[in-house]
């Protein structure tokens, strides 16, 4: 994270006169930011400040230097006063930009963010504009919160986008039963994302199955934490249908063995150098992936379900540790937005098929009971074939007692241990997957701030994004059970009630199912619908459907050119400026 403290450059009074109180400022925002904002593998976020104040043309391209020697990839520049608009911009594409100008009557810091912000929109650099409520002193070395929470939800977004740059998409198969997520569009995850699209056949899977490419200390190791830890849930299917002792139990060993290759296939394993296979032990540098499984390979070998669970969980037989990224059916399109939820919340993601609304006359209809609470105008059922992350059960609690999903380095081994017991891993059911495997089976037991996201792409148009915030809601065990059982009772279940506006989309609950645009939807904890709009804007993806106030709605000040309403606004802008990296 760079920060630039630029300063009027007239010497002989005006510049030594706001040397502290310019540096100052950049040391405070860095202290905010610092004491913030960590990034999904623990570490805190580091800022790095220009050597000196920036006065012109020379000074920026040496602050400039520095940013491009020490790694930065998002930059924020702070001023109190007036100083030279382009003659101390930062003029380095693709990096995401971020102008805070004191609000204070001594000197025009304000003005200088208005010039800037107008060079930048002129030059084609989309440059957001912080700019506090409310007159300061000069003195006044407080960060107001207005201007906190815009410096902070600008660089979350911005580290976001950062960290998927030069990273991979590995897609393990390619399509999933026709579902058009799992078509990965190479185009779409390099032009607006940064990133490269790695393609395995689901053979090297089988191939490092069969020639024993992986761990085999991990794999003993894995092998016996699964059997002490992982409750084996009822068999659903038909007596003559089920799999006898010996069969479920050579899957259970294929499953933790293919969690293993699919991890090495995203990160690289050392291990497996030593062992030899030194091109297999690099990875493929992938910060996500998804696993194609139906049918090719479900047909014939257990399911991905465990291997997708474990992936997506917190921790597993290492202990605690981060999340991965990892898509069921290879739904890449479900997979970015979960990339964003976990890259700016820095938790695990939820994957799970948008499967019904249920209205409250459906369900008094069935069971003979009324919705009540937040569920009280309909719900809708989130459930898909057992690969959600068991930190979706809400057995993670915060100090009040309140169930959660945090960061792994929160996480207790209390919470661990509540996660494990409230999950059962059930026999696949044959219908689906006649090569057997494990289903999770939970559901989702409190109630969460949480918020539903999806991109999708659309011929002619491109990428766009929809978000839902809302609320996870815990039914009364016998409504619980009698719709689960409609469905697939092996299966992991979250019942989800969005906000509602009382307008568009979100007029009722049946509008908002009626109106996502896909199968599936990606699950992240706490409500991060802004902080979803502005990475979308620094991404050049507009957003379709949403449901925050329009305070909330932060974006790069050249978007106000394109007209007043935001929606439109925000769709214009997108095509005028192109993706990020096209």
């Amino acid at each position: 994270m760079g920060i630039r403290p630029v300063i009027d450059g007239r010497e002989k009074g005006v510049r030594e006169s706001l040397e502290v109180q310019t540096m100052n400022m950049a040391t405070n925002a860095a202290r905010l930011i610092e004491e913030n904002l960590r990034f999904p593998g623990g570490e805190k976020v580091e800022c790095v400040i220009a050597e000196t104040t920036i006065g012109g043309v020379a000074e920026a391209a040496m602050c400039a230097d520095k940013f491009a020697a020490e790694g930065v990839g998002v930059s924020l520049t702070v001023t109190p006063c007036w100083c030279y608009g382009t003659e101390v911009m930062d003029s380095t594409p693709l990096i995401p930009k971020a102008v805070w100008g004191f609000n204070g009557t001594e000197r025009p810091g304000a003005v200088y963010l208005a010039a800037a912000l107008a060079g930048y929109t002129q030059k084609g650099f989309p440059t957001f504009g912080i700019y506090g409520r409310d007159v300061q002193d000069a003195g006044d070395e407080n960060i107001p919160d207005d201007v906190a929470e815009k410096i902070l939800r600008f660089v979350k977004a911005a580290l976001a986008a950062a960290q998927m740059k030069g990273k991979s998409y590995l897609s393990l198969g390619y399509t999933s039963m026709g579902i058009a997520g799992s078509m990965v569009d190479p185009d779409f995850f390099q032009d607006y994302l940064g990133m490269r699209t790695e393609f395995v056949d689901m053979t090297e899977v089988k191939r490092r199955i069969d020639q024993e490419i992986y761990d085999h200390e991990e794999f003993e190791k894995a092998l016996a934490w699964t059997k002490e830890n992982i409750t084996e849930g009822d068999d659903y299917n038909a007596p003559e249908k089920q799999s006898d002792r010996a069969r479920k139990d050579w899957e259970w060993e294929i499953v933790v063995k293919m969690t293993l290759i699919m991890r090495d296939l995203m990160i690289g394993n050392p291990k497996l150098k030593e062992a030899g296979f030194g091109e297999e032990a690099l990875g493929r540098n992938a910060i996500a992936g998804g696993f194609q499984g139906q049918r090719q390979w479900t047909d014939y070998y257990p399911n991905g379900d465990f291997s997708e669970t474990m992936l997506n969980t917190s921790f597993d037989w290492n202990g605690i540790r981060e999340a991965f990224v990892f898509a069921t059916e290879n739904d890449s399109l479900n997979a970015v937005p979960m990339l964003f939820g976990h890259l700016l919340t820095n938790t695990a993601q939820i994957f799970s098929d948008v499967r019904t609304y249920w209205s409250p006359d459906a369900v008094k209809r069935v069971t003979d009971k009324e919705l009540t609470g937040m569920a009280k105008d309909g719900i809708i059922h989130l459930i898909n074939s057992g690969s959600t992350t068991m930190d979706a059960t809400a057995q993670q609690k915060d100090a009040g007692g309140n169930p959660v999903m945090k960061p792994f380095w929160e996480i207790t081994n209390e919470d661990v241990k509540a996660c494990l017991e409230n999950t059962r891993f059930c026999p696949a059911e044959k219908e689906y997957f006649r090569g057997g495997g494990f289903s999770s089976q939970f559901k989702t037991a409190g109630q969460m701030p949480v918020t539903m996201s999806r991109v999708n792409l659309v011929k002619g148009q491109g990428p766009v994004l929809q978000i839902a915030e809302g609320y996870t809601v815990d039914l009364e065990d016998d409504i619980h059970r009698i719709l689960d059982k409609r469905t697939n009772p092996t299966w992991p279940t979250t019942w989800f009630v969005p906000r509602l506006t009382g307008k568009g989309a979100f007029k009722d609950v049946y509008s908002v199912m009626a109106n996502w645009g896909a199968n599936h939807g990606a699950i992240s904890y706490g409500h991060i619908g802004a902080d979803l709009i502005t990475l979308a804007s620094i991404l050049r993806i507009p957003v379709c459907m949403h449901n925050l106030d329009e305070d909330k709605i932060f974006r790069p000040s050249a978007w106000n050119a394109f007209g007043e309403d935001k929606e439109g606004s925000d769709y214009r802008a997108c095509a005028n400026f192109g993706p990020m990296y096209g």
